[in-house]
């Protein structure tokens, strides 16, 4: 670390896990070891997870333990190559993901699911996370980013570390074709903004499904047709309103929100033979998809498919086409102190897009 001049690490830690309480500290800046990079985090997403984490809003038996780095949405600069280590190089931008780094070789790895991998490493879970300023990584791990990215593009790239791998490698997963229709759950937020955007860059069709005080935002990443999901007194009505705009239901409806109506409701959104996708997880004590009688799913051939996060080349795609231009997450800049305020915010739904950290 010869030339670095800061002797601290100012990071944002989950002081009393359970609830909304975050606290800003001090902790010594860490060497690099072998395999390893010290990366300068200048930016930091705050993903949905990140809330559940702190407030065990998943009723987990295990909590995450007090004095946790949450975060895995960040992005930053190298600044210090740990023994062996060629690439990335001093000075290079790279990302930091939820997975921080796998073993690459268990069977899950093998068969190209690194985010399944039995020895994984997450950000923000047990794991420090990217709520720091100083962040040692796995080399092999981090996603590089272009050089000749403008410094003031990094913040809007921090999301696409998470919220725009998990939409754009859910839609990738799917068997979807260009100007096919898909139905979005809770489009303008901060997985569901990027959704419309990464679906749209693909050639598909996207009808947004959120509150009516987020459909500008929709409208603006997109989306062809908005749908206001307090708008109708019944929920058949609202997804009758669906199967009307996209003449006769979704081949896809991406789950973006942690909405157990959501959920029920998408079932019915969608066309003959389509996939009902699920991403974000809902709170408190697990719930099945009230809806989802057997009877239906084979009647209608329906599936229902879980996705989590990408791997390493979903996403280097992933930054890719948001470098050039097809994606472009709608943010927010916040101090690390707000983080508790942050949350709160999360938890009455008042957030359009997504919050990012000034780490600087």
């Amino acid at each position: 670390m010869e030339g670095l001049q800061v002797k601290v690490n100012k990071a944002v830690i989950y002081s009393k896990p359970g609830t909304m309480e975050t606290e800003v500290v001090e902790l010594p800046i860490e060497a690099p070891g072998p395999g390893q990079v010290l990366v300068r985090v200048l930016y930091s997403g705050v993903c949905h997870t990140d809330y559940s984490l702190c407030t065990n809003s998943w009723k987990a038996p295990v909590t995450v333990p007090k004095g946790q780095i949450g975060g895995h949405e960040g992005v930053g600069q190298v600044i210090s190559q740990g023994p062996g280590v060629v690439n990335p190089k001093v000075g290079a931008k790279v990302g930091i993901k939820y997975v921080a780094s796998a073993c690459l070789s268990c069977r899950y790895c093998l068969l190209g699911k690194e985010v399944n991998c039995i020895a994984a490493k997450l950000s923000g879970a047990f794991h420090p996370g990217t709520f720091q300023q100083f962040l040692v990584a796995a080399s092999n791990y981090v996603t590089l980013i272009p050089d000749n990215v403008a410094d003031d593009a990094l913040p809007g790239l921090a999301p696409i570390m998470c919220a725009g791998i998990t939409v754009y490698t859910a839609l990738k997963n799917t068997d979807l074709r260009p100007g096919d229709w898909v139905a979005i759950s809770g489009g303008g937020g901060g997985l569901g903004h990027l959704a419309i955007q990464y679906a749209k860059a693909m050639g598909y069709l996207v009808v947004a499904l959120d509150v009516g005080g987020k459909e500008s935002m929709c409208i603006e990443a997109g989306a062809d047709h908005f749908v206001d999901v307090l708008g109708f007194t019944k929920s058949e009505e609202l997804c009758q309103q669906v199967v009307k705009l996209t003449g006769g239901g979704a081949r896809v409806a991406l789950v973006c929100t942690s909405s157990n109506a959501a959920y029920a409701q998408a079932i019915y959104c969608l066309d003959q033979a389509g996939t009902l996708v699920c991403l974000g997880v809902p709170e408190g004590e697990p719930r099945p998809i009230e809806t989802a009688s057997v009877p239906l799913l084979v009647s209608r051939q329906i599936r229902i498919i879980g996705s989590k996060v990408g791997d390493r080349a979903d996403a280097h795609e992933c930054v890719r086409m948001a470098v050039n231009g097809a994606v472009q997450a709608h943010y927010q800049l916040r101090k690390m102190e707000e983080l508790s305020d942050v949350f709160a915010e999360m938890e009455e739904g008042n957030i359009s897009g997504r919050v990012v950290l000034d780490l600087r």
